[in-house]
């Protein structure tokens, strides 16, 4: 079980993690706001989870970025409703279907996609660029 403390200030709130200080806020002024915290957990452990299961498969990337859409509900309190999440990836001989079926690996074990499954819909595509000897 983990237990994280979390103390309020003027607007928002703050805890001590092992990387150092968390400001949260709803302003940007004053903290990462809640909404970047969610997107940022998902496509960090997804990335992170994506990247170990190719590493274990042995396909070497030269580079892995992640650009994300995120569609939103104002109608239902900003809510999250969909996330459309892109990998690129910049190697040698990449093989599209490996890398589809490595990050469906990864998308059963990245406890962040697990938790907000039946919350979020979350749509991962791959985009790759093929890097010359």
């Amino acid at each position: 079980m983990n237990e994280l403390t979390f103390y309020s200030k003027n607007i928002g709130m703050r805890t001590e993690l092992g990387y150092g200080e968390l400001n949260v806020s709803g302003d940007e002024e004053h903290g990462f706001r809640p909404f970047q915290l969610m997107v940022s957990s998902i496509v960090g452990c997804s990335s992170g989870v994506f990247r170990k299961i190719l590493e274990k498969q042995r396909v070497t990337i030269e580079d892995l970025q992640v650009q994300v859409k995120v569609e939103r509900n104002q109608d239902e309190a900003n809510r999250i409703e969909k996330m459309t999440i892109n990998y690129i990836i910049k190697g040698r001989h990449l093989d599209q279907d490996k890398l589809y079926k490595s990050l469906n690996i990864a998308r059963k074990n990245c406890a962040m996609v697990q938790t907000v499954e039946n919350s979020i819909d979350i749509e991962e595509t791959i985009e790759t660029i093929e890097l010359s000897m």
